[in-house]
């Protein structure tokens, strides 16, 4: 099993949609090669991933879920009225993929941006790099239990 950590504006689409999705959903419009090689090639069923709400106040970590199938075709790539409408996407959706996730657990608080960049054995976590701006990116074991023990600490 892998772990990752996903981004979305939470005003488009954040944790709270996957709530209410009520079961898997898509996770489209990644417009990255690198994002798109990660759904070809890494993601797999069972792979857990944290929901990070981008450009908020507060940005950070919200939630988790699973992911539920791997990268496929993005549907949002072929359909004009889509802001992820892409005219030069080839007929076989090889150039743009998107997986499925479900909704599995929404922390009581958010795990700011800036409580991550302080927390000891984070420091090489990706989403605290300067410069980083993947809308997805692995996460390592060790990094994934530092940030569950955090979300956890008051329950």
């Amino acid at each position: 099993m892998r772990y990752w950590l996903m981004k979305s504006e939470p005003d488009t689409y954040g944790i709270d949609h996957l709530i209410k999705a009520g079961g898997p959903d898509i996770w489209e419009g990644c417009r990255n090669y690198t994002v798109r090689n990660f759904f070809r090639d890494d993601f797999q069923p069972g792979d857990m991933a944290f929901f990070y709400h981008s450009v908020a106040n507060p940005t950070g970590i919200a939630g988790t879920m699973r992911i539920t199938r791997g990268g496929y075709p993005d549907p949002t790539q072929f359909d004009p009225k889509s802001k992820y409408y892409d005219a030069k996407a080839p007929a076989d959706g090889s150039r743009w993929l998107a997986p499925d996730v479900e909704f599995v657990e929404k922390f009581d608080r958010i795990i700011t941006l800036a409580e991550l960049k302080e927390i000891p054995g984070l420091e090489d976590m990706m989403v605290v790099r300067k410069g980083q701006r993947l809308s997805v990116m692995p996460v390592t074991p060790e990094e994934w239990e530092i940030v569950m023990k955090i979300a956890h600490k008051n329950q």
